[in-house]
């Protein structure tokens, strides 16, 4: 028997969140390497702010950044880091195994 105000069955809710959360990328794991890399199409993370070190996705983030944490800094475009072009892709391979499962030759 179940107490007063517990639901014996899943919510519609609930079961909503948990569909999202297991068919949705969340950027971790092998699903997440090219996005954190930014290879393909370009990854959250790709301008740093040189002063905080914050990251944002755009350039006009960036610049919205600036002017409220940074106001009596001037905004210049050029300092901002591309960590894209900075950072090189990290692709780490395992070396696959033989006919029947060992890694001997």
């Amino acid at each position: 028997m179940t107490g007063k105000a517990k639901p014996k069955k899943h919510t519609a809710k609930e079961i909503a969140a948990k569909a999202d959360a297991a068919t949705t990328n969340r950027g971790g794991g092998k699903a997440g390497l090219v996005d954190r890399t930014g290879l393909e199409k370009g990854g959250h993370a790709k301008f740093e702010c040189p002063h905080c070190k914050v990251t944002a996705p755009g350039m006009k983030s960036m610049q919205i950044h600036h002017e409220a944490r940074h106001p009596k800094i001037p905004f210049e475009e050029e300092k901002v880091i591309n960590l894209h072009a900075v950072l090189a892709p990290v692709v780490a391979t395992k070396p696959k195994p033989g006919i029947r499962g060992s890694l001997k030759k």
